[in-house]
């Protein structure tokens, strides 16, 4: 499958009743709700477990199977860089309902290839670790957005374990190394205050380095620890045993990455705007396949709904969120002062709620944002306010104010979750125009699909962004 920006559907799958604005020709526009919802559903695989499974997969001593992986530009993303590298991926049938399993074979590493990281974080940060174990060069780019992201600290990670990097100063994409076969690993520092991320792709590589590795965080803040504790179960599963002696540093030993085979759990973080939803549109949504334990960071909406005025209810794996009359008709919650720093990546869709709350709130712990797909906490501030909403940036979150929004134009910025927030909003608040809902095609493609259909029922059929790379 070839990877590129994803086109803009040039139609509207909802009707003509909403003329698309004049200055954006494309733009999706965000169905309100018609009355209270019941809709129950199941999502393609997580985009957190599938890229890092795939990475430790081809690393791994044998051939492992992934089931019911996520397919999307992110994973797609993350297959053709590991083939590149010399891994072999084959798509086999499997009874996942969004696509083929995947068998990996892991193959001795070979340099002298292109990297395209897209927009993926997983991508930029995970793989230069693996290509440091490569023998010859790679090179690295990405989006323009991606070259706005923080990679300085791979960069300097990379330098300091040995490896030859190429920048030309700028810290960040495009760069290109130069692998000799082997990392040397031992006792390495970095500050990881703008991503997890950087901690999981060292950890997920370390127990290839000839001597593992010691590494310790030295930044104030480390944001979304889950993302880290989900890297070290991965790892475990696997055979490899990560010890934390204490918070911020983490000990890796040299060791053989077992092989197996993996069933992967649908994607919590991106179930968040549909469980919104039942909160704006009030009725039940549920999500089939909820895993009884689980490290993503989603699985703490079971906590942050209720607080929006939700009532959850777990009934074996399934999860159902009940918004009562909803917003759309006539509920009301108070605002909320919650710390989002174990999970950044729910602010968006939470955000939305609370424009849409009866007091103002105060979302913090999510200052990392700014280094995300774009500038999240700008991003939000600008789009609501557009909206005639009232939202003030902090240093680490966001000062919400509810005002009565009207309709127009919400742009997304290249960013899946921004996308999903403004359709959110949609349900509440007629005339909303997504700008580019196929950016959703990153993490999951079928959301057009699932939005329309299942949960709001509206048979006409929607764009598949996932049939426009």
């Amino acid at each position: 499958m070839a990877i590129s920006k994803i086109a803009q559907p040039q139609f509207s799958p909802y009707g003509d009743d909403q003329p698309v604005p004049d200055d954006t020709p494309g733009a999706w526009p965000a169905p309100a709700a018609s009355g209270p919802l019941s809709a129950s559903l199941q999502l393609p695989g997580s985009k957190s477990l599938t890229n890092r499974e795939l990475v430790l997969a081809a690393l791994a001593d044998g051939p492992s199977l992934l089931r019911a992986p996520l397919h999307s530009r992110d994973s797609a993303l993350m297959i053709q860089a590991l083939r590149t590298l010399g891994t072999r991926i084959d798509e086999v049938e499997g009874s996942g309902a969004f696509g083929p399993d995947l068998l990996v074979t892991p193959g001795e590493l070979t340099g002298g290839g292109y990297i395209d990281c897209g927009l993926a974080g997983t991508v930029m940060r995970f793989l230069p670790p693996v290509a440091a174990l490569a023998l010859g060069p790679v090179a690295f780019d990405g989006d323009e957005g991606a070259r706005r992201r923080p990679m300085r600290t791979v960069i300097d990670a990379l330098r300091a374990l040995g490896v030859d990097v190429n920048d030309d100063g700028r810290g960040a994409l495009p760069f290109s190394l130069y692998g000799t076969g082997s990392v040397e690993g031992g006792e390495l520092s970095i500050d990881a205050s703008a991503s997890s991320q950087f901690v999981s792709g060292l950890l997920l590589v370390a127990p290839r380095f000839t001597r593992g590795l010691a590494l310790r965080h030295t930044g104030e803040k480390l944001p979304s620890l889950p993302h880290i504790e989900m890297t070290i179960a991965t790892l475990a599963a696997r055979g490899v045993v990560v010890e934390n002696p204490e918070p911020g540093v983490w000990v890796v030993p040299p060791a053989v990455i077992r092989s197996r085979d993996v069933d992967l759990e649908p994607d919590l973080s991106n179930a968040a705007p549909f469980l919104a939803a039942a909160v704006v549109a009030g009725g039940t949504v549920s999500i089939q396949g909820w895993p009884v334990e689980t490290t993503q960071v989603g699985a703490h909406l079971a906590r942050l709904l209720p607080l929006f005025g939700a009532t959850v209810t777990v009934d074996g794996t399934t999860l159902t969120v009940d918004g009562g009359a909803g917003i759309v008709g006539g509920a009301t919650f108070p605002g909320v002062d919650i710390d989002l720093s174990m999970g950044g990546e729910l602010a968006p869709p939470l955000v939305a709620l609370a424009a849409l709350a009866s007091s103002p709130s105060r979302i913090t712990g999510i200052g990392h944002l700014r280094g995300h797909e774009t500038d999240r906490l700008a991003a939000l501030a600008a789009e609501i306010n557009a909206l005639g909403g009232s939202v003030t940036e902090l240093d680490d979150g966001l000062e919400i104010t509810p005002r009565p929004l009207h309709g127009g134009l919400w742009h997304s910025y290249e960013d899946h979750r921004m996308a999903t927030a403004g359709a959110l909003l949609g349900l509440a608040v007629e005339g909303v125009f997504v700008d580019d809902i196929g950016t959703t095609a990153k993490t999951l493609p079928q959301f057009p699909e699932l939005w329309a259909g299942p949960l709001l029922g509206i048979s006409r059929p929607s764009v598949n962004p996932l049939e426009l790379l």
